[in-house]
């Protein structure tokens, strides 16, 4: 990928929101033990309130990353249709003559199984190319080749 800000489908920005909210529910929570105004007693509860700062810390960066990559995503705005990027829907005809639709994505969403990442073989090979482009990149069974048939984004649902 270029560096620059990628943008995101609208699944993957729904998921992101869901997992921030969920994220800071979480850490209101953790907080909320850390406010026991009760004095640290043996080294059980010194170790116990440590544990709990570290995972404040372990939400608090999460939070911030999911937060940096909603705002870039916003400023990258919709996914490309003259080329195949991170956001792309695109149709593929494989070497032996099956044409699926996917969608290229940065992370990897359990239940989408059109859902390319953008750091798979498939992914890295699609990223960058045109309707009519021929791309190569390796599978378990061996190399084997696609055909970019068309880019455009696909309505979520």
């Amino acid at each position: 990928m270029t560096g620059d800000p990628e943008p995101i489908s609208a699944a993957a920005r729904r998921a992101l929101e869901q997992e921030l909210a969920d994220l800071r529910d979480e850490r209101r929570l953790v907080a909320g033990t850390m406010r026991d105004t009760t004095e640290v007693g043996d080294r059980g509860d010194e170790a116990d309130k440590l544990r709990r700062a570290g995972q404040l810390d372990r939400l608090d960066r999460r939070i911030e990353d999911i937060t940096v990559r909603l705002r870039e995503a916003a400023e990258a705005g919709p996914a490309p249709t003259d080329a195949v990027g991170v956001g792309s829907t695109v149709r593929v005809r494989f070497s032996d003559g099956s044409v699926e639709t996917l969608r290229i994505g940065e992370v990897a969403e359990a239940l989408d199984t059109n859902l390319v990442t953008a750091d798979s073989p498939l992914g890295r090979a699609l990223l960058g190319q045109r309707p009519g482009d021929t791309v190569h990149f390796r599978t378990p069974g061996g190399p084997t080749s696609a055909v970019v048939v068309s880019i455009g984004e696909q309505e979520e649902q």
